[in-house]
C-alpha cells in the first residue's frame, strides 16, 4: 500500500508528521484527487443499479417465500454495502508512531483504529532501505533506446529490524531518497 498511500519525508508538512511529548507520528497523505473521480463514477454505477433492480428486488421479498426473501434482503445488504466498501478505501490512514524504543503501526478507517501493532527495534542499524524487483527487466536487458521507457525499475522497501530477529516493512515507494529522509525522521526521536 505504500505506492498508494504515501508517508511525508520531512517535518515541515504540519498536517503529517507531529512531534509531541517524545513522540512522533507520520500519518499517510490521502488518496490524489483523481482517484474521486473515480468513485464517484462507481458510486454513480451503483446507484443505477440500485435503482433498476429496487422494485423487482422488493417484489419478490414481498411476493416470495422464506428462501426468496433472504435472497432479496441479502441482495440488498450487498449493494449498500459496496459503497462503504468504496468509501473506505478513500479514507484508510496508516500511522507510524515512534515513542522511545517502541514503533508502532496503527491502521485506520474513517479516522478508528482498526490494527495495531508495535514492535521494539534492534539495538543496530534498525532500519535499511533495500530495492524490490518482482520481475525480470526484460527491456533493461534487450536494451535500446526505444525500450528504455518500458524498463521496469521495481520499488524500495523500508524495513525494520526487531530486536527478536524479524523483519517488519514500514513502507514502499519507488524513490529510494524518500525512503531514505522517512527513515531519518524516524531516528529523530530516540
Amino acid at each position: 500500500m505504500g505506492l498508494l498511500y504515501a508517508f511525508p519525508v520531512s517535518l515541515d508538512e504540519k498536517d503529517f508528521v507531529e512531534i509531541k511529548d517524545q513522540t512522533i507520528t507520520l500519518k499517510t497523505y490521502g488518496l490524489p484527487y483523481i482517484f474521486w473521480g473515480y468513485a464517484f463514477a462507481a458510486l454513480m454505477v451503483i446507484l443505477f443499479m440500485f435503482l433498476a433492480i429496487k422494485a423487482p428486488v422488493l417484489k419478490l421479498v414481498e411476493l416470495g417465500d422464506e428462501t426468496d426473501a433472504t435472497l432479496g434482503y441479502a441482495l440488498l445488504a450487498f449493494i449498500a454495502s459496496l459503497p462503504i466498501s468504496i468509501l473506505s478505501v478513500f479514507f484508510f490512514e496508516k500511522r507510524i508512531l515512534k515513542t522511545g524504543n517502541i514503533v508502532s503501526m496503527q491502521y485506520r478507517i474513517f479516522g478508528l483504529k482498526v490494527f495495531s501493532e508495535s514492535f521494539t527495534p534492534a539495538i543496530d542499524q534498525p532500519y535499511f532501505v533495500s530495492p524490490y524487483l518482482s520481475s525480470p527487466n526484460v527491456a533493461r536487458m534487450k536494451g535500446g533506446e526505444e525500450a528504455q521507457g518500458f524498463q521496469n525499475k521495481g520499488y524500495y522497501v523500508l524495513w525494520l529490524h526487531t530486536q527478536d530477529g524479524k523483519r517488519i516493512q514500514l513502507d514502499r515507494h519507488s524513490r529510494k531518497v524518500d525512503l531514505d529522509k522517512l527513515k531519518n525522521l524516524l531516528e529523530l526521536v530516540v
